[in-house]
């Protein structure tokens, strides 16, 4: 063999091992990387069949449904919440914090409404059965004992869905939706804000918990999430 043979033949060993390195690179990306792997970090939204719809405001998914719908869920039940906190409580941080649930979630369902018309989507009516027995249980609980256990479960369900939507804020490619999750993510800080202002937050209740589970004071039912869709 040639010396110029042998220089042929080695080049195309040496470029054959390159390709195959890179092949080998990119595989486990295309695997693991992509939206699989995504899909298995992110909260689990319900679908409700319809698929992907197209709108006037960009594509809508079964998540941006989803997180309109738990949206109006949490006005549902926080507003009660937040009329019953100054109903029962003199205290004035736990006063406070009911005076910003009833202003941030009597704004933040008129948007809601204002969206699922603009989508043509329906949304509840009512607090779910988790949700309307959090409402119960405050209504049982008395002094001390209610205002610990307001805060402890509103700041959980507030805890949970600032993740979600800081997830849809980024994510969704419906500016109705995207718009929503902007003033959401709003409320919920400041919700969060003066909720653990009471000096009453139970962190280690809040870490420890297992995730979906509400932690309070009082034994509470389990559920899913604070912000869980009404059973049918």
């Amino acid at each position: 063999m040639s010396v110029a043979s042998r220089h042929v033949m080695a080049t195309g060993v040496v470029i054959g091992a390159l390709a195959f390195t890179l092949i080998a690179l990119l595989i486990p990306v295309q695997k693991f990387g992509g939206s699989k792997a995504a899909a298995a970090t992110a909260p689990a939204a319900e679908d409700d069949g319809a698929g992907i719809q197209s709108t006037a405001f960009g594509p809508l998914t079964p998540q941006d449904r989803d997180f309109v719908r738990k949206v109006r869920l949490a006005g549902l039940w926080e507003l009660p919440a937040g009329r019953q906190a100054l109903q029962r409580s003199s205290r004035p941080a736990i006063r406070t914090a009911g005076e910003h649930l009833i202003e941030g979630h009597t704004q933040l369902d008129r948007r809601v409404m204002e969206v699922s018309q603009a989508l043509g989507m329906e949304i509840p009516n009512q607090p779910s059965a988790q949700q309307q027995g959090w409402l119960d249980q405050m209504d049982r609980a008395q002094g001390p004992q209610y205002e610990a256990l307001f805060v402890q479960l509103l700041r959980r369900a507030h805890g949970k869905v600032f993740a979600l939507v800081a997830q849809i804020r980024a994510q969704t490619r419906n500016s109705q939706v995207r718009a929503l999750a902007t003033d959401a993510n709003n409320t919920v800080l400041d919700h969060i804000t003066v909720l653990e202002a009471s000096g009453l937050v139970d962190f280690d209740g809040l870490a420890d918990a297992p995730p979906g589970a509400p932690s309070a004071p009082a034994p509470v039912p389990a559920a899913s999430s604070p912000y869980s869709r009404p059973t049918k």
